[in-house]
């Protein structure tokens, strides 16, 4: 059985002897253009590229992440235009796994089963969906599979160890492991010895499953968490795309630069 695209992703890290390295911006920040144009951009060092759902009661989203997601929203963004803008990037050589991340409110809105038909048809290969927990998440993680859409599950430090074998076991491609009890783009509350403590013991209960972290990655710590499968950075990406508005400068440009960076701090 060949390996999935998200799946090859990390096992071509793994060979490079580093971890995957995961990107998020939200799509439509801060036009539908630039959005793409971001992607094909950041596309060069990113392994894996998680796009964000603009939403305007995020509960799982930091402030940095908010702007973005108001910026878009503001710009009139809307769901269908997710799929027309991943469906652009596909054309492009050598195109990363694309993983969608947001809240089901949007996903029921738009329907289920008309929602998956278009991911498989854009070319979107995970899903995210931040309040749609285990076991909860059955049903659609089901509906995902079917589709050849990998259901990526959600750990966090409270999560029990019965909860944790359970959620591996049914996850797909990957899990995620949120690093502390915060909002995105926090500060991080514990040292990065203690998030890789507790990744550590999670990984030991399935140790086939890629396991990345997420929440509270940045320039700083980043090399600190590099033995993880998988690392993501969000809300710094969201910051510098901020920055470069208000400068006047293309995000395009410096969030390059930027990824390109953080891709040989782990290398």
């Amino acid at each position: 059985m060949s390996l999935s695209p998200i799946s090859l992703a990390f096992k071509k890290c793994r060979e490079m002897g580093r971890p995957a390295l995961l990107t998020f911006t939200v799509a439509g920040d801060n036009t539908k253009k630039k959005s793409l144009d971001i992607l094909k951009s950041i596309s060069e060092n990113a392994d894996i590229l998680e796009i964000g759902f603009p939403h305007n009661t995020p509960i799982g989203d930091g402030g940095q992440i908010q702007t973005s997601s108001y910026r878009s929203i503001k710009n009139g963004f809307k769901v269908r235009d997710i799929f027309q803008i991943v469906r652009k990037y596909r054309k492009i050589k050598n195109s990363k796994p694309i993983i969608l991340m947001g809240y089901y409110n949007m996903i029921f809105q738009y329907g289920e089963n008309k929602f998956l038909t278009q991911c498989k048809k854009s070319g979107i290969n995970g899903i995210i969906v931040v309040d749609l927990p285990w076991p909860e998440n059955k049903i659609f993680a089901k509906k995902c599979k079917k589709k050849k859409i990998s259901f990526i599950q959600l750990l966090s430090p409270t999560t029990s160890k019965v909860r944790i074998k359970k959620i591996m076991k049914d996850s797909h491609d990957m899990c995620y492991y949120i690093s502390m009890l915060s909002t995105t783009g926090g500060k991080l509350k514990i040292s990065p010895k203690k998030i890789l403590e507790n990744y550590n013991k999670i990984k030991k209960t399935n140790k086939s499953k890629n396991l990345v972290i997420g929440f509270g990655i940045t320039n700083k710590t980043i090399s600190s968490l590099k033995s993880a499968d998988g690392l993501v950075v969000g809300s710094q990406l969201c910051k510098e795309i901020t920055k470069s508005i208000k400068k006047r400068q293309n995000p395009v440009t410096n969030l390059n630069k930027m990824v390109l960076n953080l891709k040989r701090r782990i290398s």
